[in-house]
């Protein structure tokens, strides 16, 4: 499963950039020339060692990778130290928290010349299309364990709205969208779904059924969900629509989980040169090679996303089973800039 885990934000998450790194070095031991490029990621990045290694080959660069918690979290790192930022490259900003970091001005234009044509449709607009480069996407989407719906002869839900009723009463667990990037997502499917004025009363009704919030996504599909393998006691969680291929049992032929496709919104990943780096031009190859066919084919796998060129084939039990929303909920991506601290303090108040 793709891990979505967070980190404590400020000067904790400051200090977490000196994390582990592809060479084992850290950030004071790693070297400050331009042989050496370093990626500011999140816990989730996952390429094969034989795909950063053959990028080292033909680059000549030492890749460092310091991972630091999730989207969100690797936002407010960059946001607070772009005076003296931290590596030359990020990757994993998505679509929820892109307009803080272009607003911000942390981030140096660059677009890659070989950026396949299937990317535009996940581009930002305006400044952002020229800072970030689309790399993955995935639907955020409510999951359920359709194993123990069946086992307790209860059927499952299948919108937002259900979730609200009394049969799904304490069973919903979500991570909170003040430290996961996909708790989140899952405010923005809710606002975009009942509207600015309506979407307080809704995740009122969630509360009053029980709704479970944790930190993040571990703590929600690790530890509470049924069908996480943690022995939780909740059979509905917020996850991402490619989850079900990997609770397909061994010598089993289909998924004991599934998305609710009707309650997803679409999370889009990012890479950028950030503004100021030590080595711009090793950043820059860093994220052209983010977009290239080999690390494109291999994010289904290795990170269970998927590519942004759509060219590339999907592993079989992706293309059976992780079924992408057909039409998934929408905001507005300037409505998230200029609405976001609104939305999580009014969602704070709710839920607190």
């Amino acid at each position: 499963m793709k891990l979505r885990t967070t980190a404590l934000l400020g000067t904790t998450a400051l200090l977490a950039v000196a994390g582990c790194s592809v060479t084992g070095g850290s950030e004071d031991d790693s070297a400050t020339d331009d042989t050496t490029v370093t990626l500011l990621t999140h816990d989730s990045f996952a390429l094969p060692d034989e795909l950063l290694a053959e990028f080292e080959e033909h680059s000549g660069l030492t890749l460092e990778v310091v991972r630091s918690g999730d989207a969100g979290s690797l936002t407010n790192q960059l946001v607070l130290s772009k005076d003296e930022p931290v590596g030359d490259a990020v990757f994993g900003i998505d679509n929820t928290f892109a307009s803080r970091a272009v607003d911000a001005g942390v981030l140096a234009e660059h677009v890659p010349d070989e950026l396949p044509g299937s990317a535009a449709d996940h581009a930002l607009d305006g400044d952002g299309a020229d800072r970030l480069t689309p790399v993955d996407w995935g639907d955020v989407c409510v999951n359920v364990d359709d194993t123990w719906f069946r086992e307790n002869d209860v059927p499952a839900p299948k919108t937002l709205d259900d979730l609200t009723e009394p049969a799904y009463r304490d069973l919903f667990v979500t991570p909170a969208p003040n430290s996961s990037s996909p708790g989140f997502a899952f405010l923005l499917a809710t606002i975009g779904e009942y509207g600015e004025d309506g979407w307080q009363e809704y995740w009122q009704r969630l509360v009053d059924n029980g709704v479970r919030v944790v930190a993040g996504w571990t703590d929600a599909y690790e530890v509470d969900f049924t069908a996480g393998g943690g022995g939780g006691d909740r059979p509905i969680v917020l996850s991402y629509n490619s989850s079900p291929p990997f609770t397909i049992p061994e010598g089993g032929k289909r998924p004991t989980t599934s998305a609710l496709l009707d309650t997803c919104f679409r999370q889009v990943e990012y890479a950028g040169v950030l503004e100021g780096a030590d080595n711009p031009e090793g950043a820059q190859e860093v994220v052209d090679f983010l977009v290239s066919p080999e690390v494109q084919a291999a994010l289904p796998d290795s990170m269970y996303v998927f590519p942004v060129d759509d060219s590339v084939e999907l592993p079989p039990l992706w293309a059976k089973w992780a079924e992408p929303a057909p039409a998934p909920v929408e905001v507005d991506p300037e409505a998230i800039s200029e609405h976001r601290e609104e939305w999580l303090r009014e969602w704070s108040d709710v839920t607190s």
